[in-house]
């Protein structure tokens, strides 16, 4: 016997989606700022070995335990987006869940860096192997490594971005500026990338390109919170796009 299971409405999903971006946006803070302003000491290779040595714990905790939480977020963070704007079109919306997994799927393999750096550090093996500087050297590789391979992710973000900004334009659910404002975020994110993975001279976000990215990446998620959903969206796809 089969049992209908009523679907949530849109305010309900709009009202998680604002949890999950809230619980994703705190423990980024920690993972991607307050964590590694505690172990990595820039130009010295020694010191950074020594704090993350001395403080496995809180590093394994901190910056992996966090990105654990973020990753997990993410992926019901995805689903939910794309129930919620399906609606509005139903490709898009998938082609930008797609593209916030595939990034969440690259930073999950890339936690791998920092396990490799709690290996040398805490393998005696390692250091009979390579000797002190060269284990600190490694430590050092992994860690840019995992910057990098972050950067990497984000790229696979900038899509999911462009078309949320869209999709959150066209819906009727929300505020016409928050879909701007995404909009802009994403060629921010655009232009932020490809200058960190291609201009060897570009090695710092400007200050204008971090505060499109925030006003967007925090607007959204407080009007989630705050307001939900205004109305019913706008039906914007066409016949072959539903049947997709």
């Amino acid at each position: 016997m089969k049992t209908k299971v009523n679907e949530l409405s849109p305010n309900a999903y709009a009202r998680i989606a604002g949890v999950l971006y809230l619980i994703i946006t705190v423990a980024a803070i920690f993972a991607h700022f307050v964590i590694p302003e505690q172990f990595i000491v820039p130009g010295d290779a020694a010191a950074t070995a020594v704090n993350i040595a001395n403080s496995e714990i809180l590093f394994r905790l901190g910056a992996i335990g966090m990105e654990l939480v973020i990753l997990l977020s993410e992926i019901v963070l995805s689903v939910v987006l794309y129930i919620l704007f399906k609606p509005v079109n139903k490709t898009l919306s998938l082609l930008a869940a797609v593209s916030r997994i595939a990034m969440t799927t690259i930073h999950g393999l890339n936690l791998l860096n920092y396990y490799f750096v709690l290996r040398l550090l805490t393998g005696s093996n390692y250091m009979i192997a390579f000797g002190q500087e060269q284990v600190n050297a490694l430590v050092t590789l992994f860690l840019d490594a995992h910057s990098i391979g972050f950067t990497i992710g984000i790229a696979f973000l900038v899509p999911h971005v462009l078309i949320l900004g869209y999709l959150i334009y066209k819906s009727g659910y929300f505020p016409k500026v928050l879909g701007i404002l995404f909009v802009a975020a994403g060629v921010g994110y655009l232009i932020d990338t490809i200058g960190l993975l291609l201009v060897p001279a570009y090695t710092t976000t400007p200050g204008l390109i971090a505060l499109v990215i925030a006003v967007a990446e925090i607007s959204f998620p407080i009007w989630l919170l705050v307001k939900g959903v205004k109305r019913e969206p706008a039906q914007t796809h066409t016949p072959a796009l539903e049947s997709a």
